[in-house]
């Protein structure tokens, strides 16, 4: 009666069987094929294996080949210190590893340190190693869905070849999940990309060659000079001459974190964030709270639907970050979120401060794409080169028809009115970046002529920025006004929710709202910010949580508060269709010049275009 009370019990689950289950012990094939399904995930996953043991072996050039996307071979070959015949074997095993010693898995300064990748690839693939070390002689090992080969005499001269043949064959269900071959080459690229950011010193060649001819799909040499100028070079290379033209150098340190690495200005955004590359101790990582803390670095600069491009690289102690979270090695844990996260943001928000009025090449690049001509212009020049003002001016002077009784009172006249002209306007050019005013078209765009080339001001969107600057400003020096709610609102929540929203309170009524404990499990808002009006305080509270929860920082308030003073701006500032003096147009460029952000509007958009004389030309087919 008993056993078959126990059968009934046994039938409720699904998956469960008539017989008890008993422990046993997996054999090793299984194991290396279950750890293979964590750490391998794809062929990219396979390539980041194997390039992070490459740079742990001290390579300064990599080559990698791939065919099919990489899943029917994946060869990586280095010049790295090898492997002796001894040593080949070991590495075939499970935890076997030279990376750690195992006494402390806090003090990881390697890529690799887990012991899983090779013996991982072996499981689900063909697996072959060939590696030299000094000393000995080079050996070549060979592991195929588990099984393992003796080890035997190679022809090797320097370093390791890696070759990887038709990954997942002895587990062909994870077959059915990869992508087209287009879609897994793709991929690979990303991941080379991403460790040649990581490693400029290092030179790295990617090759496909599924047709039986090898296709150069990447290739980059080992960058000199010190760390910021063979970053700059690298990213030149890979990221493009316009993100290294058109972003700022990042250089900042406190308690134990330093942060280095570019940040591209705001008017160089993307639509998605594919320029975003952040590294914790040379690792390549995608960490929430790195994201987060970029984009409230960015966030009174871009609207939503834009993302900042920046490369960012965070050294620390390797007791202050915990790599060992997920076998791919993508996520880290820091001990102190808090104090990194304030690091990125001051550092990114003052170091675009100090871009003041700049704005990115890109801007003025697009114009001339759009007023390019269909038809291909002959790329030949006409004419002298161009004179300076005063010399222009006493040309034109020469070519003017003159009268014999007026000529010598003319020509006095003029010469002094030119010298004067000629004084001032290039007084005015040559002392500000943003020229000095000669019109207005369309009772809305602002021209300005530079020393070398003009300016189109959006004249609203550029004021529109400077006043939301000043009442940003006003903000900080007296703080936000709060509001008391003549009954206060309670707002229940679980009682963890509350405890977490209770630590940052202070925060909190810096930026206008007043929060209290109201018993267990719910907090009672006192006062509000004035300049939000009628509002419904549950949904600022539920906001706050979410970003709590989340990022474990707040900025939602801050934000809603900023998007107010950004209405407030917009409305105050001058209007589209206003005509303005001369002396108008130019204190406003003058502002510009002297105001932090200047260079975008509210909403992410260029307040000006800056065409240099050259390209002006280049339209008009005079270069």
């Amino acid at each position: 009666m008993q056993y078959a009370k126990c059968s009934s019990m046994l039938k409720s689950g699904p998956n469960i069987s008539l017989i008890p289950p008993r422990i046993k012990q997996l054999d090793d094939a299984a194991i290396n094929r279950i750890a293979a399904g964590e750490v391998v995930e794809r062929p990219a996953s396979a390539v980041k294996e194997l390039i992070e043991n490459s740079l742990d072996a001290g390579a300064q050039r990599i080559r990698i080949d791939i065919a099919d996307g990489g899943k029917t071979l994946v060869r990586v070959t280095d010049d790295g210190c090898g492997m002796s015949a001894q040593e080949l074997p070991l590495a075939m095993s499970r935890h076997a590893t030279s990376k750690i010693d195992g006494s402390d898995l806090l003090k990881i300064k390697s890529f690799g340190f887990r012991g899983e990748a090779l013996p991982s690839l072996g499981a689900v693939g063909r697996l072959t190693i060939t590696s030299y070390t000094t000393g000995f002689d080079a050996a070549q090992i060979t592991v195929a869905g588990g099984k393992r080969k003796e080890v035997k005499p190679a022809a090797l001269a320097k370093g390791t070849i890696v070759e990887l043949r038709d990954l997942f064959y002895a587990t062909p269900a994870r077959l059915k999940f990869m992508r087209t071959d287009r879609g897994e080459t793709q991929a690979i690229l990303d991941i080379v990309k991403r460790l040649a950011i990581a490693s400029p010193s290092v030179g790295f060649q990617l090759f496909d060659i599924s047709t039986g001819t090898q296709r150069k799909l990447f290739a980059v040499n080992p960058e000199n000079g010190d760390l910021f100028d063979a970053l700059h070079q690298r990213l030149a290379q890979i990221l493009g001459k316009d993100f290294s033209d058109n972003s700022m150098r990042i250089q900042a340190e406190r308690d134990g974190f330093t942060l280095s690495g570019y940040a591209a200005l705001p008017t160089f955004s993307r639509g998605a964030a594919v320029m975003q590359h952040f590294f914790v101790n040379g690792r390549p990582v995608r960490d929430k709270l790195l994201i987060g803390a970029l984009r409230s670095a960015y966030s009174d600069l871009l609207s939503r639907d834009r993302h900042p491009a920046a490369v960012l690289f965070v050294k620390c102690d390797s007791e202050l970050v915990d790599v060992n979270v997920h076998p791919a090695k993508s996520e880290v844990r820091f001990r102190q979120p808090g104090l990194l996260r304030g690091l990125i943001v001051s550092c990114l928000r003052h170091t675009l401060a100090g871009a003041g009025h700049r704005a990115s090449t890109t801007v003025a690049d697009a114009i001339i794409g759009a007023t390019k001509s269909e038809q291909t212009v002959r790329n030949f020049s006409y004419q002298m080169r161009r004179s300076s003002t005063a010399a222009l001016a006493s040309n034109y002077q020469m070519q003017a028809p003159q009268f014999a009784e007026t000529a010598a009172v003319n020509a006095r006249l003029d010469a002094q009115e030119d010298s004067d002209e000629t004084t001032s306007v290039e007084t005015s050019v040559e002392m500000h970046p943003l020229g000095a005013a000669r019109g207005q078209l369309h009772e809305n765009y602002i021209i300005a002529q530079t020393a070398d080339g003009i300016v189109i001001v959006d004249q609203h969107a550029a004021h529109e920025r400077l006043v939301y600057e000043k009442l940003k400003a006003q903000m900080h020096e007296n703080g936000i006004a709060s509001q008391a709610l003549l009954i206060p609102e309670i707002v229940d929540l679980p009682l963890d929710d509350c405890t977490r929203l209770l630590d940052f309170s202070e925060t909190l009524e810096s930026l206008g709202l007043v929060i209290e404990g109201f018993g267990a499990g719910a907090v009672a808002v006192r006062a509000t910010p004035a300049i939000f009006g009628d509002v419904n305080a549950k949904s600022i509270i539920l906001d706050v949580l979410d970003e709590l929860c989340n990022q474990n920082a707040t900025q939602s308030v801050q934000d809603k508060v900023e998007k107010i003073l950004s209405r407030i701006a917009c409305h105050g500032s001058i209007r589209s269709g206003r005509r303005m003096r001369g002396e108008e147009m130019n204190a406003l460029l003058r502002e510009m010049e002297s105001t932090p952000h200047s260079g975008q509007c509210n909403h992410g958009r260029p307040t000006y275009v800056e065409l240099k004389l050259s390209d002006i030309e280049r339209l008009f087919g005079r270069r």
